[in-house]
């Protein structure tokens, strides 16, 4: 059963994690849900909600996007249909509406789409699929959130008569109008609007002789807003048909809510399903900025983050553009406790939590920044003690708080749990302090339970490397300018550098040697050892990237050589084929030019034509006669070539079309005047236009002029006159 407590959910900052998701959500259920995610109880449904997210991650590269799943929240909606004899607002069927509506459209498309996203239709495969709701609904509200005129018989009825009525009022009101204007009792403005019912702005001089009724005047007094007596009979007939509209209205509402409450239930999970689907998008988004994904879940005992990032600092490094450093940690039960020292500022911490908010994140259904390689099984429990914690309340010291921390860590540690403890054995006197927290670490030890823990304490440096299975690790510091790498480097104990900083920080050195003489001179040796040992492998570890790129670069130009050395003898089996076709030309003359010297001295055809065949026969018996098979091969093979000729023939004249095809966009010709200076389209030599009749010009070039069409000529140069 997995039990991960609310503190070590505050000293991971998970809910840091889940305020990132939330702002990811579309909707405001969504966001709620997103800042109640825990870790799942369940194992199964765990593997179901990281399948999910996966597959929605993958969304985003392929070309089968999820459709838009946002969606009115129908809350208010949902309490109302629960009560009897209730009845909705017009507005809040449509928001039903839209909800069914984009519900089915999801869940048509999860169905269809179950080869690329079998978890999230499994999900959706739970909720039922009816058009019955929107059915009902559209036919008697718009898409505007209207109600229809076809609504009902009667509200049709009421409708046409109403529009009738309004007609007559527009009639009515528009002969008193032309009337009174007439005879000059209006002001300039001549109308108006009082109580949503239209007035005549009567000037106040002239309101008696103006019949109807004053409904009201302008704040100067000046006019008299009066609706004509032909108009009010016709408006109190409106009035009345209005009142009738809005009770069929509330009476066909009521139907339609009576017609809608069934399907509560169905809505309620409709509501779910869509917050449901909101979240893991949300969860998506936030993986896709991460660059989350889903390790291997393993039965075995083995916790392996390869390139773990800590996902808060890789944003808030991301914003800022700079650099996170991912760290490589494997707890296995052979190597289940990693003892973490170094000095401050180094990257303990952050180390720390990474392994157990990623941990955390995986077991609440959340992908994770490590690489694909990683591995992890999951823990029924997640301790931790990180940070100060001192207890006002309780009136407990950072040192009684810790000792209670320990009292339920000692009560609930197992195999299955993890342990992450930072500043172990800090608080209270180092001597006494370091010799309790090493009795916890042997207990936890023996427990079986996996755990990581930082400290400065040098008797847990020395418990770690004396268990089996526990060992040192340190954060890696520059030997020289002794500022932090942030690589978590395994295996052995890290120095505090406490005297090498102190230094580095401007103290006097004479301070700093009367405090090496207040302490033992033993921790000193072995912190001093410590440290020469950390600068060592420092150098180790540089001395061995230098030697794997000069390894590199080795390899690289291995294969130059190579290749350089394939092409060379390429080229020497080339040229000594050339030589041998050469020399066997120059053999073969010089037997054809002796036989033509013989002939040329005996006149003997015979003889030459047998010396001719001899030749002949000695070159053929050299030959090898090829199979059927090798023949065929041939053919088969100069088949293949002129077809691929063919191919890129076929390219070639298809390009040569296509850009004969393309309209060319030809310059405006300059148009032409005597004393241009021109010369051909097709030529090299410059002349001045002496004259242009029609569409020729004579062109002088010097030693004799030409009489040439303008469309064959160019300018040169504007003689400027």
């Amino acid at each position: 059963m997995i039990s991960i407590t609310e503190k070590t959910l505050q000293d991971l900052q998970f809910p840091t994690v889940l305020e990132t998701i939330s702002d990811g959500c579309n909707t405001d259920i969504g966001k709620e849900k997103a800042l109640q995610i825990k870790p799942f109880r369940d194992k199964e449904e765990l593997m179901q909600s990281l399948m999910q997210t996966s597959e929605y991650v993958s969304s985003f590269q392929n070309n089968n996007a999820i459709p838009n799943h946002g969606f009115d929240a129908i809350t208010h909606e949902i309490k109302f249909l629960a009560i009897e004899d209730s009845f909705l607002e017009v507005g809040s069927f449509r928001k039903i509406s839209n909800l069914s509506a984009t519900t089915n459209v999801l869940l048509n498309f999860l169905k269809k789409f179950d080869d690329y996203y079998p978890n999230l239709n499994a999900r959706a495969s739970r909720v039922e699929l009816t058009k019955d709701i929107i059915t009902a609904i559209d036919a008697i509200v718009d898409k505007y959130g209207e109600i229809k005129d076809n609504a009902s018989p009667a509200l049709a009825g009421i409708r046409q008569n109403m529009n009738l009525v309004r007609g007559k009022v527009n009639q009515s009101f528009g002969v008193a109008l032309t009337q009174y204007n007439g005879l000059g009792y209006l002001d300039d403005i001549k109308e108006s609007f009082v109580q949503n019912r239209r007035v005549l702005a009567v000037l106040a001089m002239y309101r008696r002789k103006v019949k109807g009724s004053i409904l009201g005047s302008s704040k100067t007094g000046s006019i008299a807003y009066i609706e004509p007596e032909a108009t009010l009979k016709y408006s109190r007939e409106l009035a009345n048909l209005e009142y009738e509209e809005k009770e069929e209205i509330t009476r066909i509402l009521k139907n339609l809510s009576n017609v809608i409450r069934p399907y509560l239930p169905l809505l309620v999970e409709y509501q779910d399903f869509l917050s449901d689907i909101d979240v893991v998008a949300g969860k998506a988004k936030y993986a896709n900025r991460i660059n989350g994904i889903l390790p291997t879940i393993t039965e075995e005992r083995r916790l392996f983050f390869r390139e773990a990032y800590h996902p808060i600092l890789y944003l808030n490094n991301k914003q800022k553009k700079e650099v996170t450093h991912p760290q490589t940690i494997e707890l296995k039960q052979e190597n289940r406790i990693i003892v973490i020292s170094g000095p401050n500022a180094g990257g303990k911490t952050i180390s720390l939590k990474t392994v157990g908010l990623l941990q955390l994140m995986l077991q609440s259904g959340i992908l994770i920044p490590v690489h694909e390689r990683s591995e992890t099984f999951l823990f029924d429990r997640i301790l931790t003690d990180i940070g100060d914690n001192q207890s006002i309340e309780n009136h407990l010291s950072t040192y009684s708080y810790r000792l209670k921390n320990m009292n339920y860590f000692l009560k609930k540690c197992n195999s299955k749990t993890m342990f992450l403890i930072d500043e172990f054995g800090t608080g209270s006197d180092p001597e006494l302090g370091g010799a309790l927290a090493e009795i916890f670490l042997e207990e936890f030890y023996h427990r079986e339970a996996f755990g990581i823990i930082t400290t400065h304490y040098s008797n847990l440096k020395i418990l770690a490397n004396e268990l089996p299975y526990a060992t040192n690790a340190n954060m890696m510091f520059d030997e020289k300018s002794l500022e932090p790498m942030y690589k978590l480097a395994l295996g052995q104990a890290g120095s505090s550098f406490t005297f090498e900083v102190a230094q580095k920080n401007g103290i006097p050195f004479g301070l700093i040697n009367r405090a090496k003489k207040k302490i033992e001179v033993g921790k000193v040796r072995f912190d001093k050892t410590i440290a020469t040992l950390q600068k060592e492998r420092s150098k180790l570890e540089k001395t061995s990237l230098n030697l794997k790129e000069e390894e590199t670069r080795a390899r690289e130009e291995s294969k130059k050589m190579e290749n350089i050395n394939t092409r060379i003898q390429q080229k020497l089996e080339s040229y000594q084929e050339l030589y041998d076709s050469n020399q066997k030309i120059i053999y073969i003359g010089q037997k054809i030019d002796d036989i033509a010297e013989k002939y040329f001295n005996n006149k003997n055809k015979k003889e030459l034509i047998g010396e001719f065949l001899k030749i002949v026969e000695i070159e053929n018996s050299k030959r090898k006669k090829a199979t059927p098979k090798e023949v065929k091969a041939k053919v088969e093979k100069q088949k293949e070539i002129i077809a691929e000729v063919q191919v890129k023939v076929e390219e070639i004249r298809k390009e040569k079309k296509e850009k004969k095809l393309k309209p060319v966009i030809e310059k405006p010709k300059p148009i032409l005047k005597v004393g241009d200076r021109v010369r051909m389209l097709d030529g090299r030599s410059v002349g001045s236009i002496d004259l242009i009749e029609k569409n020729k010009a004579t062109v002088n070039y010097g030693i004799f002029t030409s009489k040439v069409s303008l469309d064959e000529l160019e300018l040169v140069e504007a003689v400027k006159k």
